[in-house]
């Protein structure tokens, strides 16, 4: 049995702030929050150092990290070495997540991911396929020639992860009638992104059951006074959740404010879209034949178009704080709770509550994630 306490801590149970509370964990699971002066005597014990103790940050949208790209390389060790750079910074769950590709990448993505969940891997929960059934209009840089109508086996290949989480990302517009239905009730989750559509093809989608939106505003028909878009559909509906990429680049500050004021709260969600300059020294890396290259946490093409991110969550729980003055306990909420309560996991990470697996970071007042736990198992950072 492994059982320890951590004290002097600023304990955020995934909802509310506490002092002089100490969390006690047995076996990788919360077994206690309780006060400091009731730890019980005889078990090991970790002085957080007067820090801010939080659930483990979760991430539906991570392409790479660590000098790898999940399309280059759709294997078990990549997954690992994308998982391990996100690690420092406060990521302990995520979705690898695979760009538009061929149908060979799409199913060596989910064996690996598989392989992964059956190995244990820390810190994965399942995919995110972003593609390939896109608009090419809102492409990005998702390649053209891989963009494609839904395959007549389509469902069968997304629903084929065992006992973890998929994602899509398609473009309602795109998809047969009834199609998105198919994948909700295989228990897929659904986001529209890089989607050209109209405010009445998403509200048909959401009537189908579609849970959410990829990187809100980028890649989407936006919000205008007569016709709402993609945006607005968005925004006004309660029952999605909506990705939002907070590096000040992809989005305003300001209309971060914004957007998470107008949508219901509790479905707004942090993701990094990250790519893998993040935890890596190189931050140059080819995507397809492009070259891209992050600079000062920008990451483009050569002609400015945004190429998905160079950040991490930590720094999005940050900069929600300093730049769109958005406290920290939501901030924290929409880098944990709320992306567990989109993946249905929220009874097994995203608070620090009995009988929740013990999925901590530990931070201080700069941002930095000086240790974390998966399962109560810990890594030192710094």
């Amino acid at each position: 049995m492994t059982r320890f306490a951590i004290f002097n801590a600023r304990v955020f149970d995934g909802s509310d702030f506490h002092t002089d509370k100490a969390v006690v964990v047995r076996d990788g699971m919360i077994e206690a929050l309780l006060p400091e002066t009731e730890i019980p005597s005889g078990i090991d014990v970790i002085d957080a150092g007067n820090q801010i103790l939080a659930p483990g940050l979760i991430d539906v949208q991570v392409n790479g990290g660590g000098g790898v790209l999940l399309n280059d390389a759709p294997d078990v060790e990549s997954i690992k070495m994308i998982v391990n750079a996100h690690r420092r910074f406060g990521t302990t769950a995520m979705l690898p997540t695979l760009i538009t590709d061929t149908r060979a990448k799409m199913e060596a993505a989910i064996a690996a991911v598989q392989q992964a969940l059956d190995e244990g891997v820390p810190g994965v929960v399942g995919i995110h396929l972003e593609g390939p059934y896109l608009n090419r209009e809102r492409r990005g840089v998702h390649p053209a020639d891989q963009i494609r109508p839904m395959e007549d086996d389509a469902i069968e290949l997304l629903s084929g992860l065992r006992n973890s989480r998929t994602l899509v990302t398609l473009a309602p517009e795109n998809i047969e009638p009834g199609a998105i239905a198919k994948l909700v009730a295989k228990g897929i989750l659904v986001c529209a992104g890089h989607t050209a559509g109209r405010y009445e093809d998403i509200m048909a989608a959401i009537g189908e059951g579609m849970q959410g939106f990829t990187h809100l505003f980028n890649a989407m028909s936006p919000l205008t006074h007569r016709e709402p878009g993609v945006v607005g559909a968005a925004l006004s509906d309660d029952r999605t959740w909506c990705g939002l990429i907070a590096d000040g680049f992809h989005v305003h500050p300001s209309v971060i404010k914004v957007a998470v004021r107008a949508k219901a709260r509790g479905k707004m969600m942090l993701v990094t879209d990250a790519m893998p300059t993040v935890g890596a020294a190189d931050k140059r890396f080819k995507l397809g034949d492009e070259e891209i290259i992050a600079v000062d946490g920008r990451c483009a093409l050569a002609d400015g178009t945004l190429a998905g991110s160079d950040l991490d969550m930590i720094s999005a729980v940050r900069n929600c704080v300093k730049m769109a003055e958005i406290g920290l306990d939501e901030a924290l909420r929409m880098a944990s709770l709320y992306p567990a309560e989109f993946l249905g996991l929220d009874h097994i990470i995203g608070r620090l509550l009995p009988g929740h697996q013990a999925d901590m970071i530990l931070f201080d007042d700069q941002f930095t994630v000086t240790q974390s736990w998966v399962k109560g198992a810990r890594l030192t950072h710094v």
